[in-house]
């Protein structure tokens, strides 16, 4: 990650995941054990925290950056993935692009980051924040706005 704010919110390097595509039966994310070591460090560090918020935008060069942030509570579209004890709450408009993903972090001397090595993508910036997402799947739906309501007939029934 390239800036820590007090709110955590950032973006996330993408890279394209050689191999297997969407697999069903999987969880929409996986991650490695040092995505595990950094997400409890950064969770236990926040008062309040109880999961971290993955997102997904559109902003960059090609397309869709994710974005990351502290969650206090779920909401009540979030995909809840949970790995080692780690709560992920994964929002409704990155769902889809996030199927079958793996979330790792990564340190070196010039960088420490979330990186998501994706199959779903069909190509990324040169820098590797934006992505764009392969035709076969539909774009990321827009976020239910938080005045929300069910919409029923004269009848009762959902529509």
């Amino acid at each position: 990650m390239r800036i820590f704010h007090s709110s955590l919110f950032a973006s996330a390097r993408v890279v394209k995941a050689v191999g297997s595509r969407i697999r069903a039966g999987r969880q929409a994310l996986s991650l490695t054990p040092a995505a595990i070591t950094r997400v409890r460090e950064l969770i236990e560090r926040r008062p309040g925290a109880k999961a971290l918020r993955v997102g997904v935008q559109q902003r960059g060069c090609n397309g869709f950056t994710y974005t990351l942030d502290y969650a206090e509570e779920k909401n009540r579209f979030d995909e809840e993935v949970i790995q080692d004890g780690i709560n992920i709450w994964i929002d409704a408009k990155a769902q889809l692009t996030l199927l079958g993903s793996e979330m790792d972090f990564v340190e070196s001397k010039l960088a420490s980051e979330f990186v998501f090595h994706n199959p779903n993508i069909k190509g990324t910036c040169g820098c590797g924040e934006s992505f764009n997402m392969d035709d076969s799947l539909p774009p990321p739906p827009p976020t239910p706005s938080k005045d929300w309501r069910r919409i029923e007939d004269s009848n009762g029934d959902t529509l």
